[in-house]
């Protein structure tokens, strides 16, 4: 299976994990960066999302060339890794974790800068402890203002992803994190996780068609159990349809479970986006 999916308007992309993690993300694919590229251009694939631990600008030309070797490009860096891997978030009670998460966060908003891509925030704003609930939320609130006008000020964005309240305390809709962005000076925009959407009651396709204009990327599983999508996903067609009525200019990522083999998982999602485009785009 070779060639882009050409009845898609929008980047295709795929989560993958940079080699600075301690082992591959789950809802990404599980191979070193290098050959995770490789497999998903040959599968079709325009771009990866690529989920980063602890980097910086100088990462740029090694993260770069692992990528471009394949002949994809690199569509946004993503900061789940911080939290996941190394369990630290914006609202630890300890003002060193505090620190040290915020400096995790720059470090990739430069590297973001340096590739010419945004950078993405999600579970690493933290979760609440009974009593501290408003510091905490105000030690999160400084600390995301500061990156997004880091972003800005390098020369690229932030783009949070509203998620469910199991990950975070914090913005689990895209309205709640529309409210927070109004209050931040720096451009800032959506990430619209459609697992997260579901968990939180919203149906994705009316998200995309009241936020499409403030959200850079619209990231995609199988609404049952957020794993590869199949032929046949109910909803692809009208999601296609909302973003196409909204002018939406973002991309689309695959970020799901990949049921033991990230090739085939790969192959199964294009292979549903695919039917679904040339249903609802022809």
């Amino acid at each position: 299976m070779t060639g882009g999916l050409d009845t898609l308007p929008w980047p295709l992309a795929y989560t993958v994990s940079s080699d600075d993690c301690r082992t591959p993300m789950p809802l990404g694919f599980d191979a070193p960066l290098a050959d995770a590229a490789q497999e998903l251009a040959e599968l079709g694939y325009d771009a990866v999302e690529v989920q980063v631990r602890d980097v910086d600008a100088r990462d740029a030309e090694r993260l770069g060339a692992a990528v471009g070797a394949a002949g994809l490009r690199i569509a946004a860096l993503g900061t789940g890794a911080v939290t996941a891997q190394d369990g630290l978030s914006l609202t630890d009670p300890a003002p060193d974790v505090r620190r040290h998460t915020l400096g995790r966060l720059l470090g990739a908003a430069r590297l973001a800068a340096a590739l010419g891509v945004p950078v993405t925030l999600g579970q690493s704003r933290g979760t609440f402890l009974p009593g501290l609930e408003d510091l905490q939320q105000h030690w999160a609130e400084q600390a995301v203002r500061r990156l997004a006008a880091e972003a800005e000020a390098l020369g690229t964005r932030l783009l949070i992803e509203p998620q469910t309240r199991t990950n975070t305390s914090l913005w689990h809709t895209p309205k709640e994190a529309l409210g927070f962005t109004a209050t931040v000076e720096a451009p800032t925009g959506l990430v619209l996780d459609t697992h997260h959407l579901d968990a939180e009651g919203l149906d994705p396709v009316t998200a995309v068609t009241e936020y499409a204009r403030a959200t850079g990327a619209v990231q995609l599983a199988s609404a049952d159990r957020r794993g590869p999508l199949t032929v046949g996903e109910p909803r692809l067609p009208a999601l296609f349809g909302a973003l196409r009525e909204t002018g939406y200019t973002g991309w689309l990522t695959l970020e799901h479970t990949q049921d033991g083999d990230s090739a085939r998982a790969a192959a199964r999602s294009w292979t549903a986006l695919r039917d679904a485009a040339a249903t609802a785009l022809n």
